[in-house]
């Protein structure tokens, strides 16, 4: 868990013995940290829109080529996710630290 998390967590835990001020000034720092995680994800979710359109240039061009565009792998896949339970939540814990960005 990262030191400012912890902070953060702490902060919470005891929030009767903050003052006006110092509720304000964690609120503020919450929120900056919420604005640099929403750019993170808009940046990420640009990339991710780029690769996509690509494969899809990609596949239109194999398809209009004569080539095959679903493989194998593409099936067995597919018979993966359909046979996989879906109803848990994200496959990735999202509580985890991401230690990507810390100093």
């Amino acid at each position: 868990m990262s030191q400012e998390k912890e902070r953060f967590d702490d902060a919470l835990l005891n929030l009767g013995g903050k003052t006006n001020e110092d509720l304000r000034a964690l609120l503020n720092e919450l929120h900056e940290e919420e604005q640099r995680i929403s750019y993170q994800r808009r940046v990420l979710h640009g990339k991710i829109d780029i690769l996509r359109a690509e494969l899809v240039r990609r596949l239109k061009d194999e398809r209009e080529a004569g080539e095959d565009v679903i493989s194998g792998n593409d099936v067995n896949r597919l018979i993966e996710i359909l046979a996989s339970d879906l109803r848990g939540g994200s496959r990735y814990d999202v509580t985890a630290s991401d230690d990507t960005d810390e100093d």
